[in-house]
């Protein structure tokens, strides 16, 4: 395998894509992709993709690094072709979370995968619900979140002002937008029907969405559109000491997510 990326490719006009460069690692071998976004997630990164190989997951989707230019050398190509990863995106175009994210989305659906699963490279999300997605992708679910909160999951060491946030602020907004009630609505860790994705009336390869914006604007629109949502319980753990993993400031990060909050109340991320 050559370790040289390539300048990635998109060939619908009518996306909004950021540059970015790609290496086909691994042939496609599956009809889902398991989309991992990182930027720097250093040795948090490789011992997530380890419990992956080790739980057999490689082999049931193709993985693919969504990096968001990592210096790290976690994101090293010949690192992620040890662990079995299908292959390597790197944006080189502005934005951030949302760009990373409409990079990889164009990506798989142009690859012709029928669904995509996302789980943040952070190492804080159980991997071993990984084919609880794929399942409900199967029975034809459009829209799968993960959550800690309902019957079967748990939140493990969660700072109380995460909690409190997510349970009384950003759930409850988002919930009303979608006129459904959702309880984990930060989580990244979250799959997607290919036909939600494209979608006419979802259009999510936008230059509106830069920041956190698709995250919390594709939670919303399936159910606005009467497509099929779930929720599955799974375990998110905080570390016991140190830094938060986290690509959130705490003021402006946070004063940015409530302006994506209430935008996405009030519809300004339509098409």
């Amino acid at each position: 395998m050559s370790n040289n990326l390539q300048p990635g490719r998109i060939d619908r006009v009518d996306w909004s894509v950021p540059e970015f460069d790609c290496l086909r690692i691994r042939a496609k071998s599956s009809k889902y992709c398991l989309v991992v976004p990182v930027i720097n997630e250093g040795e948090r990164l490789t011992r997530q993709l380890a419990q992956m190989a080790e739980q057999g997951h490689m082999s049931a989707v193709d993985v693919v690094i969504a990096d968001g230019g990592s210096t790290d050398g976690s994101t090293e190509p010949g690192l992620l072709e040890s662990f079995g990863v299908s292959a390597l995106l790197v944006k080189r175009g502005p934005g951030k979370l949302s760009a990373q994210l409409r990079m990889a989305y164009a990506w798989v659906l142009e690859a012709g995968y029928t669904g995509v699963i996302t789980i943040d490279g952070n190492g804080k999300d159980g991997v071993e619900t990984i084919p609880r997605f794929a399942a409900a992708l199967d029975a034809g679910v459009d829209y799968v979140q993960a959550s800690r909160f309902i019957r079967g999951g748990r939140g493990i060491n969660t700072p109380l002002i995460r909690w409190f946030a997510v349970r009384f602020i950003h759930a409850p907004i988002l919930s009303l937008a979608a006129r459904k009630w959702l309880t984990d609505t930060t989580q990244g860790y979250r799959a997607y029907s290919s036909r939600y994705l494209l979608d006419a009336r979802v259009c999510p390869f936008r230059d509106v969405f830069v920041n956190y914006e698709l995250l919390a604007y594709l939670t919303v629109r399936a159910s606005q559109l009467g497509l099929s949502v779930l929720e599955i319980p799974t375990i998110r753990t905080y570390p016991n000491e140190g830094a938060v993993p986290t690509k959130i400031s705490s003021f402006g990060g946070n004063v940015d997510l409530l302006k994506t909050l209430f935008s996405t109340l009030l519809r300004r991320y339509h098409p």
